[in-house]
């Protein structure tokens, strides 16, 4: 009789020496390390002991884990298993500390208090406010002594809650559903059940385990079939699909699965790479199974990439595309025939093909009447009405019974004779396939990432466009014909003329522009008149009509009128390129920015088309070998030479040796009507880090102060004083009255607070003026600096290296014999990736690290004095290496200001020091920022 255990996946494999996990952590798709399946569970039962004398802890209570790796995830879910209690697998937190703090107070109430397993080094990062939740770091727990004594692991029945897995909580607070060791087994037995697997197989993840479909249509499904698994992050291999391709030939993966954005990702990557890929050695014969789900997927994007595989060896039929939820224990629905049965077809989306044995499907036709027609895929006497479109809706022993505490959204789940409503709208053809047709919720899922359409509607709203009617906003994703992933769609009512084409563009550019910056996808954008925007009697507007209106072509007379319009206004004011080097700059920012034809002129400074500090680094590498530029091209000269037409004309200079004279200034950003920003460098001297906030910046130019000695031949300032003058001359240059609107990231702040105050002592306003993260007494932490403390700091900045690692690189780089070998052995630690993304290499990172010693040498003596008349500080959690907590920072070091300034405001930020304006923080920054620059009144 088999024991209703789900531990006994992991005892069943343990015996295996040769089986276990091969586990990448985060930036390393190289190395990796081994962890046999014995190992695991020895260490996973010796840290259970350890759990069982934890106060508080309980068997069958709730443990949440916290964790951002996947061993960590992997260990201490066994350990809390093997304990008796009940894991739950935390999603990772939101960004903003409001949102944050709202996400922790609701699992702590949600899971009743529970006890919250993490390391030190995230309670720092993501409970740095202090937490409801009841912290356990596991470095704590991993210093006790590992003599234990062996323990009989507790009884289950098998009904008993083995397991709870969160919801998505970016559409609302995320439920917590239960899943039983029945429920666990049942759905490893399934998924083995539906398919085949070859001997000697391998699975392969690059999910987070807080997923269903990392943790059980992997992890689990792997021990069920005693194969081995391979880890790896989910950043790591989205960043460089190809990684995909090595590691399957690597480790001769047959199982594995991707959502249907990264295999349009991966198709076009390997599309581009297509020449590097000739001479490849890569066997993909492995590969039988990549299922793939999440969203519907597009038959000719399969087809394409499964023609691409098959030449690599991988069957034809590879790509298994597949229908699951975390209700139902990840994948419960596959398609084994895809693309070819979907091709016969006629089909646009790929059927998600028949139930695995485990589950049960019907298509219920009315809101009112539930019926008995259902289907589980695998016998021939069920019944059910092809091709009649309703509501989806599954039962069986994988699927779960109810969500943790609580009934009522356990209630409105289920019908009343006990089918799990999906919220998925389904037919089922002639074969007995399922296929999804659409959503019953709000929600859209781009890229694999959920948005809610009100949160989109509302960033419109807010924003005020001239030309856009209040209230009249419908935001829903929609497919393109011939797209391969679904984008959002913006209709909205205009308040321009028909024939306002300057209206209509500004409008759209806004809109698209709000857009990308949240979802970072181009949205469809259409304006409808308003017989087409009908409000109900409840004033609101009907997102599936009007959605469904535009699938039926009832708008397609609309649409190809603003078509034209748009294309005739992109053709009239596009300044193609009429040399040849101007032609290949132009093909060179299309592939990079992945713009179509006509959307970029040579004339157009391309930082407005959205550029990212690594597509400029792109884009300079890929410039320095179409024009065969033996020496790296400054980046000053890429910022300041910010056209395709001023570019082109520099580079016959690039090749005579000629050496421009140094302007501390680079325009990020020409356009806007509002008081321009000045916003001057940290420490390391370099401005790239303002590249993420300028796109916020919409309705004003922004320049930004570059420190002196990047370039051949320009010599280091020589002191505080120097740098002033410098930068108070250009910035009066660029603009000779005020009033002015500056700010400095960091050690930036001292310079911006000296300049502002000789503005002022010369009669000049200065409207606005931003410290981030830098009190007025600095040469404490000055002092603190020696060259190879500000290289680390500097590796740190640049994400070659982790915080952690900055206590103890530093000391041991000391000592070694000469800057070479520190260099040489600080290249060796750092993420190869990384340096090949910056492309960094030992001069030039050796020269930015003399460059940043210089800055921070001027400033060992640095004393403020005198007064200006206003500031705003925005302050995040301060250096680890302080030691202090964020209000330490603010009212021991940061309220020292008030010395110094007249009207001094505080603002809390996300983030840390070195990371409050990387993409994860950027978008609440800006909205602090652009709400203070309002209040300015600049």
């Amino acid at each position: 009789m088999i024991v209703p255990d789900f531990r006994i996946l992991l005892d069943a494999v343990a015996t295996n020496p040769d089986l276990g996990l091969h586990i990448y952590g985060p930036g390393d798709t190289r190395k990796g390390q081994w962890l046999s399946y014995a190992e695991l569970r020895r260490v996973a039962r010796q840290n259970a002991a350890k759990l069982r004398n934890l106060q508080g802890f309980g068997q069958d209570k709730i443990t949440l884990l916290h964790f951002d790796n996947h061993r960590d995830n992997l260990i201490w879910f066994w350990a809390t298993a093997y304990a008796g209690s009940v894991p739950a697998m935390s999603t990772p937190f939101v960004n903003s500390s409001e949102a944050r703090k709202a996400q922790i107070e609701h699992l702590h109430q949600l899971l009743e208090d529970p006890i919250c397993l993490t390391r030190n080094s995230t309670i720092s990062r993501d409970f740095q406010d202090g937490a409801l939740l009841r912290l356990q770091a596991i470095d704590d727990l991993e210093e006790v002594d590992g003599a234990v004594e062996e323990y009989d692991t507790p009884a289950v029945r098998p009904d008993n809650l083995a397991l709870l897995m969160l919801t998505s909580g970016s559409t609302g607070n995320a439920k917590a559903v239960c899943l039983t060791h029945s429920n666990l087994l049942a759905a490893a037995r399934g998924k083995a059940s539906a398919f085949r697997t070859p001997p000697n197989t391998c699975f392969f993840n690059f999910i987070g385990l807080d997923h269903v479909a990392g943790l059980i249509e992997i992890h689990l499904h792997a021990l069920e079939e005693k194969a081995s698994q391979v880890h790896v992050q989910s950043s790591d291999l989205i960043s460089d699909p190809l990684e995909f391709l090595r590691l399957a030939n690597k480790h001769r993966i047959s199982r594995t699965l991707a959502p249907n954005f990264f295999l349009a990702k991966l198709l076009s990557t390997i599309e581009s790479a297509e020449v590097r890929l000739v001479n490849s050695n890569f066997d993909l014969s492995c590969l039988t199974h990549l299922a793939s789900g999440g969203e519907a997927n597009v038959v000719e994007t399969a087809d394409a990439l499964s023609r691409v595989l098959s030449k690599f060896g991988a069957p034809r039929n590879c790509i298994v595309t597949a229908f699951g939820m975390t209700e139902t224990c990840a994948g419960a629905i596959f398609h084994d025939s895809c693309p070819d049965y979907d091709l016969s077809q006629g089909y646009e989306f790929a059927s998600v093909g028949k139930c695995c044995p485990e589950i049960e499907m019907r298509i219920r036709t009315s809101d009112d009447v539930e019926t008995n027609d259902h289907f589980n895929g695998t016998t021939t006497n069920s019944h059910y009405t092809i091709n009649a479109v309703g509501n989806l809706e599954v039962r069986g022993p994988m699927v779960f019974s109810r969500y943790y505490n609580n009934p009522t959204a356990t209630e409105e789940s289920f019908t009343t004779d006990g089918w799990f409503k999906t919220g998925d709208r389904a037919m089922i053809d002639s074969a007995g396939n399922l296929n999804i047709v659409g959503r019953t919720k709000d929600t859209m899922k781009i890229n694999g990432v959920n948005y809610t359409s009100q949160e989109i509607e509302f960033a419109i709203e807010d924003a005020g466009i001239a030309g856009v009617a209040p209230s009249f906003t419908v935001c829903f994703a929609y497919r393109l014909s011939g797209a391969s992933t679904e984008q959002a769609c913006v209709v909205y009512l205009p308040l321009y003329q028909e024939d306002d084409v300057e209206s209509r563009i500004r409008a759209l550019d806004r809109i698209t522009k709000i857009v990308v910056l949240r979802t970072g996808s181009k949205p469809y954008v259409l304006p409808l008149n308003a017989t087409l925007l009908q409000k109900s009697t409840l004033g609101k507007l009907s997102r599936n009509k009007i959605r469904q209106a535009l699938v039926d072509g009832k708008y397609s007379a609309l649409e190809e009128k603003n078509q034209v319009i748009i294309k005739a206004y992109r053709e009239k004011h596009f300044s193609p390129p009429t040399t040849e080097a101007e032609k290949i700059i132009s093909h060179i920012f299309y592939e990079v920015l992945g713009l179509e034809e006509g959307e970029l002129g040579v004339d157009a400074p391309y930082f407005e088309a959205g550029l990212t500090s690594i597509d400029l680094i792109k884009a300079r590498r890929k410039i320095e070998i179409a024009f065969n530029i033996t020496e790296e091209i400054p980046m000053s000269t890429m910022m300041t030479k910010s056209t395709i037409r001023m570019l082109a004309q520099t580079m016959e200079s690039m090749t005579s040796g000629e050496v421009r004279a140094y302007d501390p200034v680079v325009t990020l950003k020409h356009s806007g009507d509002k008081t321009p920003l000045f916003l001057f460098h940290p420490g390391v001297g370099e401005i790239l880090v303002f590249f993420g906030l300028v796109k916020f910046l919409e309705d004003r130019p922004v320049h930004a102060l570059r420190a002196r000695g990047f370039n051949k031949g320009e010599p280091f300032f020589t002191s505080i004083e120097e740098v002033i003058e410098v930068y108070y001359t250009a910035i009066r240059k660029k603009q000779p009255y005020g009033p002015y609107a500056m700010a400095g990231y960091s050690w930036g702040s001292m310079l911006a607070f000296e300049v502002a105050k000789k503005m002022e002592a010369d009669g000049e306003q200065v409207g606005f003026l931003g410290a981030f993260n830098l009190p007025p007494h600095i040469k404490w932490r000055m002092r603190q600096f020696d060259w190879v403390e500000c290289l680390v700091h500097l590796a740190y900045f640049s994400d070659l290296i982790s915080e952690e690692s900055t206590t103890t690189v530093a000391p041991y780089m000391r000592t070694l014999p000469s800057k070479s070998a520190q260099m040489d052995y600080l290249l060796e630690i750092s993420s190869p990736e990384r340096l090949e993304e910056l492309a960094l290499s030992k001069a030039n990172l050796s020269n930015w690290a003399d460059v940043a010693f210089a800055l921070q040498s001027r400033a060992v003596d640095y004393d403020p004095s005198g007064k200006v008349a206003a500031m705003d500080v925005f302050y995040c959690r301060p250096l680890t290496i302080l030691g202090i907590t964020k209000q330490q920072w603010l009212d021991q070091h940061l309220r020292a200001w008030e010395e110094f300034v007249g009207d001094v405001q505080y603002h809390e930020v996300d983030g840390a020091h070195y990371t409050m304006l990387l993409p994860e923080h950027v978008g609440s920054f800006q909205r602090h920022l652009n709400r203070v620059l309002k209040k300015r009144g600049v």
